[in-house]
């Protein structure tokens, strides 16, 4: 809870005046920030390097189609955000911000090692009208061609506009296959493919126990009404993209030139540096982060991590039935739709839907009239917010599949770049940006200009639907092969980059101002929630995107721009309109958070 100037609440003195020369600062922060900053920023260096191969690893070397592999990946990115509403919890109860980070980080670097364990790649093959064909793949000049193995004779695979498939032998069609009548998929290790998920079920849990807690050590090293709040937040938020530029070029270069188990294991690498700089902290951060001081802290902190141990195995399990989910029947409506969603998805919007309303029950009971109206603001704001990362979180997904598919990854014609590396370019953004937007935020403060909080997250929406708008455009002007120039995809994570820096390092900083303080990091872990909620949908929406594959590869690329293209545009529609709406709404908003900024 912050306390703002009231009749009954007389401002609170500016600390902003205090002689940095009298207290040990970094760039006129808390000491400690650097240390933090440093530490997110190797957390995410882990987990941004294996987010960049994820995707690709699951279509390239398990062979998944677009719909498995998009759809497994929104469920790992949405249990990743899930866990933090318990692991936020956990720290305010019991472990204390400190302990959880570190467990967190242990655990996420072995989820890491394991992923390391993939074994062999997955063997394709094709069911043409009920009978079963092997595939190979072969290279030349940097291109991969799939052919069928028929009574010894090799056809290529050809995918065309209406959606039937050509079988092509010494440069003549010696087979049409009807639309549906050819489908692709691969023989792949059971085992491995267990190992694969349990890997996922240990980075979700350890992030659970991570993420939160990081910023609330964060939060707890300013004081309330403390100016430097703000700034302080984009500062860590560009530690967060600076391991995360790092990572999105050296984990999937290695992963190219070496092998995937060399760029997961850098990530591994990197969450390791991340625990050690909590572990080994020569005592800067005592006093932050420490547990309640309850006699039985000490006891119960040793359940907590064995009960957390025994999640992983339900996770795996959350995994499996997300991968056997089917759609909705036509026309089966929107409780057909609930109904078919997997466990997960089950799990994620009951969560959503009675964490919410529970919470602002409980904040007008507990609270007072300004401390609900407060609440309420963070509410909706947070609603908002899952549609945001729905849109934005497309970069682990459909535009990574979009690179590899459609985009020209030549820079200059100087060399090229991998279809993982695409996604530094948002990092690289957010570390060219952030400085920028720290010094916009606080010169329009001064003069008393700054943008409210809604208005910030009204922005947010409507630059990332303009984002891909860009790209739309782009489109039109595709070579001959349907692939559009690697700049047009720049200038989308440029545009969704100042997006990103409009709310997220502000929403971060929002939470802690506007929420009650007894419950701070449990409203930390309901921000997350609706990250994870969005990365849920975001997977759906990429299943949408989805492009018939054979072996991996897309068989007609023109297909596959005009798939991405149209899910393209109908989301940037919707993002634009909504982000109006939320603009409309600033001024209500405005006044329930009481001047709160």
């Amino acid at each position: 809870m912050v306390d703002t100037p009231t009749a009954d609440n007389p401002a609170e003195p500016d600390i902003t005046h205090i002689n940095p020369a009298r207290e040990e600062t970094w760039f006129g922060h808390p000491r400690q920030l650097a240390r933090m900053f440093t530490t997110e920023m190797w957390e995410r260096f882990g987990y941004y390097g294996m987010r960049a191969l994820l995707t690709l690893y699951l279509t390239q070397h398990f062979m998944f189609g677009d719909r498995e592999a998009t759809g497994l990946y929104g469920g790992y990115t949405a249990l990743v955000y899930l866990t933090p509403l318990v692991g936020g919890y956990l720290a305010d109860q019991y472990l204390g911000s400190k302990r959880a980070v570190k467990f967190g980080a242990i655990v996420m670097s072995l989820g890491y090692l394991v992923l390391c364990f993939g074994g062999q790649t997955a063997k394709p093959y094709a069911t043409v009208d009920g009978q079963r064909y092997e595939v190979s793949i072969e290279q030349a000049n940097g291109a991969e061609t799939r052919y069928v193995l028929a009574d010894g004779h090799k056809q290529q695979i050809k995918g065309n506009d209406d959606g039937s498939v050509s079988l092509i032998e010494n440069g003549r069609t010696v087979r049409t296959v009807a639309k549906g009548g050819f489908v692709s998929d691969a023989d792949r290790s059971p085992f491995y493919v267990m190992v694969m998920l349990i890997a996922l079920s240990m980075v979700s849990v350890g992030n659970g126990f991570f993420k939160p807690n990081i910023s609330t050590m964060v939060g707890e090293l300013y004081a309330p009404g403390d100016r430097r709040r703000d700034t302080g937040f984009t500062i860590f938020y560009m530690g967060i993209n600076l391991g995360s530029l790092l990572s999105q070029i050296l984990c999937p270069l290695l992963a190219v030139v070496l092998d995937w188990w060399v760029g997961f294991g850098l990530a591994a690498i990197g969450m390791l540096i991340s625990w050690a700089l909590i572990q080994f902290d020569g005592g800067k951060l005592a006093g932050y982060g420490e547990p309640p001081a309850r006699p039985a802290v000490e006891r119960q902190q040793w359940w907590i991590y064995a009960g957390a141990l025994c999640v992983v195995p339900m996770f795996y399990f959350l995994y499996v039935n997300l991968m056997h989910s089917t759609a909705a029947a036509p026309g089966s409506g929107i409780l057909g739709y609930i109904a078919s969603l997997s466990l997960m998805g089950k799990l994620l919007f009951g969560t959503f839907l009675v964490s919410v309303p529970g919470i602002l029950i409980w904040s007008f009971v507990a609270g007072d009239r300004r401390e609900f109206q407060m609440m309420l603001a963070a509410m909706v704001l947070i609603v908002f917010n899952v549609v945001f990362w729905t849109l934005f979180e497309q970069a682990g997904s459909s535009l990574t599949l979009f690179a590899d598919r459609n985009t020209d990854l030549s820079v200059f014609g100087w060399f090229s770049i991998t279809a993982g590396q695409t996604q530094f370019f948002n990092a690289a953004f957010i570390v060219l940006l952030a400085p920028f937007m720290s010094i916009l935020w606080t010169s329009l403060a001064r003069r008393g200009l700054e943008p409210s909080i809604p208005v910030k997250f009204g922005i947010a929406l409507v630059g990332v639907g303009a984002g891909f708008l860009f790209l739309v455009w782009g489109a039109s002007f595709a070579d001959a092969s349907f692939k559009v120039g690697i700049w047009w995809l720049a200038g989308l994570y440029l545009i969704h980059s100042f997006a990103e820096l409009c709310i997220s390092p502000v929403g971060l900083s929002m939470i802690t101002k506007l929420s009650i303080a007894r419950v701070v990091g449990l409203m930390m872990g309901v921000w997350f929630l609706s990250i994870s909620v969005a990365q849920y949908v975001a997977g759906v929406i990429a299943q949408f995107a989805s492009v018939d594959t054979v072996g991996g590869q897309v068989t007609n690329l023109k297909i596959s721009l005009d798939t991405y293209l149209g899910v393209f545009t109908l989301i940037s529609e919707w993002a634009i309109g909504l982000g109006i709406l939320l603009l409309l709404l600033s001024w209500p908003l405005k006044r329930w958070m009481h001047g709160v900024k």
